[in-house]
């Protein structure tokens, strides 16, 4: 009873941090944080089906290109509250400063936005607006289920093997020690979203391939260049991730 309980309660913990949907089941335990990491593919799943719902009822209702746009390119960001864009310009501006570490994760926790943080949000708004707006006819919308799944399983392979920054929210569950067990489901889950993308087409397939890869090597730079890893730096790598995902979809 007590291991369906924690099951629960570490889903609901990832719903409740990284989803803007109030989660009906409130719950929070410190020691099943680590736990509470393997459930991200799952909140990815239930973001991308909402997505890819979405891209289907603007097709039915032949809504405008740049609405449909828009729409595409805002609902990532609506969805997870901005958690991950807030990662991604915290870690462009220390990454972009060029200073030494020391400066780089001061800059990181700096509260205040810096100019690369702005110019790098534009640029990325109207990449995705434009990969959206130019999608091919017949592109195969179950990509949007699997490129948040994709990044998110990548995402919890990631925070789960990384070292992360001593002021990381994750560094309390490595203190606790990774389990061999928790490293072995986020392997498998990266495996499964990856067949599972490719069993549902090839093009399906390749976008959740290149998630994965876009996050994996954004999350190495950063990583590399911050000395640890940590929530700001996974979602950094998430938001580009999924860039990369969107553009496979968009043009293959």
């Amino acid at each position: 009873m007590k291991r369906i309980r924690d099951f629960f309660t570490a889903m609901a913990m990832a719903f409740s941090m990284f989803c803007a949907i109030p989660c009906p089941f409130h719950a929070w335990r410190d020691e099943l944080r680590g736990t509470s990491t393997l459930f991200l593919p799952v909140v990815g799943a239930f973001i991308g089906a909402i997505w890819m719902a979405a891209a289907y009822v603007m097709e039915a209702l032949a809504a405008p290109v740049l609405i449909c746009a828009a729409v595409m390119c805002a609902y990532p960001i609506l969805i997870t509250g901005g958690i991950h864009m807030d990662g991604f310009l915290d870690v462009t501006d220390a990454v972009k400063s060029w200073r030494d570490v020391d400066e780089k994760r001061r800059i990181l926790k700096d509260p205040h936005v810096g100019s690369f943080a702005v110019i790098n949000c534009a640029l990325y708004i109207m990449a995705e607006f434009a990969l959206f707006a130019s999608k091919k006819d017949g592109a195969n919308m179950l990509s949007l289920l699997f490129i948040p799944t994709a990044s998110r399983a990548a995402a919890a392979f990631a925070v789960t093997v990384l070292r992360p920054m001593a002021h990381s929210e994750y560094a309390g569950a490595h203190k606790q020690g990774v389990k061999r067990s928790h490293v072995i489901v986020t392997v498998v889950e990266i495996i499964a979203c990856i067949c599972g993308a490719f069993l549902c087409g090839v093009d399906c397939g390749a976008a959740a391939s290149a998630t994965v890869a876009g996050y994996t090597a954004a999350s190495f730079c950063a990583f590399r260049s911050l000395d640890g890893m940590s929530g700001d730096v996974s979602g950094y790598a998430l938001v580009i991730g999924e860039l990369c995902g969107v553009a496979v979809y968009a043009l293959m």
